[in-house]
């Protein structure tokens, strides 16, 4: 009997320890919100407010109709009790948030912010809480509401390094994995799953820009081509805004952000696409031996530490506390591994300036507004490629450059005993480097190098060693200039073709892997000689017509590994046995059509695809269906074409693989756009009411 008390005690202390501890905030101060949502056939919510405010909390509550569950996943993360709501992968988010001190700099730099800037997250706050508050069914995870506009801060700082890879050093560091003899690009190593999760790892993207010089019509022309996950927090979900202060806009924006995040209004527009320079430094501490200090400058310093509680739901509603203590010294937070100890500086460390900048972009509207917006240095990473009304094109290659001492080398891992390699503070804008108005007429990023986005004759001079920029090409930003370069008018059905091309750049590196797969010996396996002679008659192209797409498309999702990863070349051999074993016992045949195993499903819907991983019509990744199907979950994902013509009226049109509603499997709008994304089709994006009023499924005040 004794027994059975203590276990029932224990269960009860984990079923209720975690609620009761945790931090509960003051919802931000009473307002009437004046908001109105208009959807449109698609779903898609166009927000109308008198003020900024106003549109913030009709975002907030829009958002939450469509997917609270994604919400509660951000705002349960910015309160580090995600391992509450999904077990040991939201733990690790949390140890993550937890070690980047981001609620703490939130806490520290959150009223020196503009006021219209925290006026608008507590208006998004409040959208948030208002649908909490009318469906506490949906709500689950106790005292997780109301939320604050700290805690939509926080979900800026937590999630922004983990764009450059700042995931991939940590999950090394963590996982006591040998450091890669270069850290640029924060990339050295797939992360150990076991320990964080790789958010950013994967995360790319395509952008096209042409200006009226190079277009056949005398457009301003800019593409938007993302390449996110389909689902969860880093899933794009399509807004329209109007403001009655002036705040006009049409794009995309993550779950937990106030405001679009890329897109376009009436002048001017922009997208982003994941850049990779070395933006982190990495120290090595030499400890005492108590462990309690680092020697720094002759003399020891204390390293800070901090106890912290990981909640990890078990099952049910029992959370099992975890303890976990985190260090810092000065060059930044601290990770213990069986080598050593390590200090992690990297970009857009201890900062809150990327809110702000977001809403200024927004509300820029022209290019010395953006580039003053720009100049705020509060995005840690992302390339910015920029169009407006008035012709004017650019290319940003945008990073929190560490400062950095000559003579330091700063891709391996320095000496943390000296403040000779450590220099605080960012690089100026004025540095940044930037490709405006080249000569060719138009611009790409591919998440290759920013060497690589103009043509011969308009590319920018090498940069200094120390901004880590890289060098990296990908197949998707070759076969982008290849396309581009090689049409001297580009119309608005070439710039279509181009975005939805599905070929393989040769003379790239995902040709040179194709010709080495084909020079591999066969090693007396039947099945990799049969398999060479259906890859034999390949056209180099993943447009689903040809027998060999289905297995090619497997070889690229291989090399992909590789080459993205910075890593050495894998077997050849291997990987074409492996291939063409996966099609044999799936299908009973190695030359099966790429849209019978590349799908798109999503709850009834069950669509084939084509394209796959690095090309321009992009299928990244993918999770291997039980039936054998490849249900494809990250690559293209929101799209937008848009164009200012000769008048400077911006005109655009979109497209989602699924649909508005992405979690409400019962709303129409759960994936009706899937048919129209398997077909490269777009629809209209209605920019203008008076566009929109024909087009309205029904209005509402939230």
């Amino acid at each position: 009997m004794g027994v059975f008390v203590v276990i029932v005690v224990v269960l009860i202390g984990l079923a209720t320890w975690e609620p009761l501890t945790a931090h509960r905030v003051a919802a931000p101060p009473a307002h009437r919100y004046d908001s109105v949502i208009a959807r449109d056939d698609f779903g898609v919510p166009h927000i109308f407010g008198k003020t900024d405010p106003d549109v913030a909390y009709g975002i907030g509550y829009a958002h939450a109709e469509d997917d609270f569950w994604t919400l509660q996943q951000v705002l349960a993360m910015v309160r580090g009790r995600e391992g509450a709501l999904l077990g040991g992968d939201g733990a690790k988010i949390d140890f993550a948030a937890h070690l980047l001190g981001a609620r703490t700099t939130v806490d520290r730099d959150y009223m020196k912010q503009p006021a219209d800037v925290r006026l608008l997250l507590d208006g998004y706050a409040s959208g948030v809480n208002a649908y909490a508050r009318r469906h506490p069914g949906e709500v689950k995870l106790a005292k997780l509401f109301p939320v604050d506009g700290r805690d939509v801060a926080t979900g800026f700082v937590v999630r922004s390094p983990f764009f450059y890879g700042l995931d991939g050093v940590l999950g090394a560091l963590v996982g006591n994995k040998p450091l890669p003899p270069e850290t640029a690009g924060a990339v050295p190593d797939a992360p150990d799953p076991a320990v964080l999760p790789a958010e950013g790892t994967m995360n790319g993207s395509n952008a096209f820009v042409v200006a009226p010089k190079r277009s056949a019509d005398g457009f301003t022309r800019l593409v938007s081509n993302s390449h996110q996950p389909w689902s969860g927090g880093e899933a794009w979900y399509e807004l329209v805004v109007h403001s009655g202060q002036g705040w006009d806009f049409a794009g995309a924006t993550f779950p937990g952000a106030p405001y679009p995040l890329l897109g376009h209004n009436r002048t001017l527009g922009w997208t982003n696409t994941v850049d990779r320079p070395d933006v982190v430094d990495i120290y090595k501490l030499t400890l005492n031996k108590a462990g309690d200090a680092y020697r720094f400058d002759g003399r020891w310093r204390t390293l800070e530490t901090q106890r912290v509680w990981l909640p990890v739901k078990l099952w049910g509603p029992f959370v099992l506390p975890v303890p976990k203590t985190l260090y810092r010294s000065i060059q930044g937070p601290v990770i213990v591994n069986d080598s050593g100890a390590y200090a992690i500086r990297y970009g857009g460390a201890d900062q809150l300036r990327m809110v702000e900048q977001y809403y200024r972009l927004n509300r820029a509207h022209n290019g010395s507004e953006w580039s003053a917006a720009m100049a705020l240095r509060g995005v840690p990473g992302t390339n910015f490629l920029y169009a407006d009304a008035t012709g004017r094109i650019a290319y940003v290659y945008n990073a929190s450059f560490p400062n950095r001492k000559p003579g330091y080398d700063y891709a391996h891992v320095l000496p943390g005993d000296t403040s000779a390699d450590y220099a605080p503070g960012t690089v100026a804008y004025a540095a940044y480097p930037k490709n405006i108005d080249p000569r060719s007429g138009f611009l790409i990023n591919a998440n290759n190098t920013p060497y690589q986005a103009a043509g011969a004759g308009s590319e920018i001079a090498p940069q200094p060693p120390l901004l880590g920029v890289e060098t990296d090409t990908t197949n998707r930003g070759t076969r982008a200039l290849e396309l581009m370069g090689a049409d001297r008018s580009i119309s608005a059905a070439d710039l279509y073709g181009i975005k939805y091309d599905t070929g393989i750049a040769r003379d790239g590196w995902a040709g040179r892997w194709f010709r080495d797969i084909m020079a591999a010996p066969d090693r007396g396996d039947a099945g990799v000689r049969a398999a060479k002679a259906v890859l034999a008659k390949w056209d180099w192209n993943l447009d689903g017509r040809g027998p060999a797409d289905a297995m090619a498309a497997i070889l690229m999702r291989a090399g992909q590994k590789w080459h993205y990863q910075r890593q050495p070349e894998l077997d050849p051999h291997d990987e074409l046995a492996k291939a063409a074993a996966y099609l044999k016992e799936h299908f009973g045949r190695i030359d099966v059509p790429l849209g019978t195993v590349l799908r798109l499903r999503h709850g009834k819907v069950d669509l084939p695809m084509d394209g796959g991983p690095e090309v321009l019509r992009a299928a990244s990744l993918w999770d291997e269906a039980p039936d054998g199907r490849l249900v494809v979950k990250h690559g293209d994902s929101f799209i937008m074409f848009m164009a200012w013509d000769r008048q400077g009226r911006v005109s655009s049109r979109s497209i989602q693989p699924y649909g508005a509603a992405t979690t409400r499997p019962d709303s129409p709008h759960y994936a009706d756009q899937a048919p129209l994304f398997v077909k490269h089709q777009l629809k209209p994006v209605w920019f203008y009411p008076a566009d929109l009023k024909q087009h309205v499924e029904r209005v509402y005040r939230p």
